[in-house]
């Protein structure tokens, strides 16, 4: 007699390929095995960033102390620009392939890009004090990454006010979409306008403004924010297959084996 969960170790044995994380029933186990991993990652890469960044970088010379900062700010920001094409490319291949796990990633990536978005316009409030003397100005970088937290409200608002699945994803999609225009507007408004907002730090095409022991630090703090959103994304993921999925068989034969456990 076949054990109630074989179908979940068949999935989660058979060889990986590119469609692997589209199944749920795959996706659900592989991503248990993983998430202790990232949280173990998030927390090494984390406080080592964290002693690197305001223990070991030396001062800066022109903004003293108040520029560490950056090790948050920067990488909080570069992840709620990632984090926000990542669910808008999600949810356009949940909505035109009509692949559910799309969809049920880009609803799970919201929250923690909404986190990041928060934390880099708080962040920058508390650098723009010091070195603005104003803890808000509405230039263009300030603005339009402004407007990117307003989008990821108003997806996660759009997506659960509507009841049906499919539509939720589908309105979801088309303004996830609609909103991806405004990261190269945040990217390059730096480039595009004379703004107060300093440019960027670090650069594709040119060597680094700063020293190396200050970008290691930065770099931690972004490896430490990737771990912690594959950490928490796919948590929330894993949660939202087993109340879509409620009426699946391996979600069925997975509660029976967990009350199993249970009774020991």
């Amino acid at each position: 007699m076949n054990s109630p969960t074989a179908p979940l170790r068949a999935a989660s044995q058979s060889r990986w390929r590119w469609s692997t994380f589209a199944a749920p029933s795959r996706f659900y186990q592989l991503a248990g095995r993983c998430i202790p991993w990232f949280w173990g990652l998030a927390l090494v890469l984390g406080l080592a960033g964290l002693w690197v960044g305001f223990a070991i970088a030396p001062s800066d010379f022109q903004q003293g102390e108040a520029y560490r900062i950056i090790f948050v700010h920067v990488p909080a920001a570069w992840m709620s620009m990632l984090i926000y094409l990542v669910l808008a490319a999600s949810a356009a291949w949940g909505w035109m392939l009509n692949v559910r796990m799309a969809s049920m990633y880009a609803r799970a990536l919201a929250p923690t890009g909404a986190l990041f978005t928060l934390l880099a316009l708080w962040t920058g409030a508390l650098w723009g004090k010091p070195t603005w003397g104003a803890w808000w100005v509405w230039d263009a970088r300030l603005s339009s990454e402004f407007i990117l937290l307003l989008l990821y409200l108003g997806y996660i608002a759009l997506t659960e006010a509507i009841d049906d699945e499919r539509r939720a994803a589908n309105a979801g999609a088309l303004l996830a979409l609609v909103g991806a225009v405004n990261i190269p507007i945040i990217y390059f408004s730096v480039r595009w306008w004379n703004t107060l907002h300093q440019g960027a730090t670090i650069s594709m095409t040119a060597a680094p403004k700063m020293a190396h022991i200050m970008l290691l630090a930065m770099l931690l703090m972004t490896l430490s924010f990737w771990a912690y959103s594959f950490a928490v994304v796919w948590t929330r993921a894993r949660a939202i297959v087993l109340e879509q999925e409620c009426e699946a068989a391996w979600v069925r034969e997975l509660k029976a084996a967990k009350n199993s456990e249970r009774g020991g």
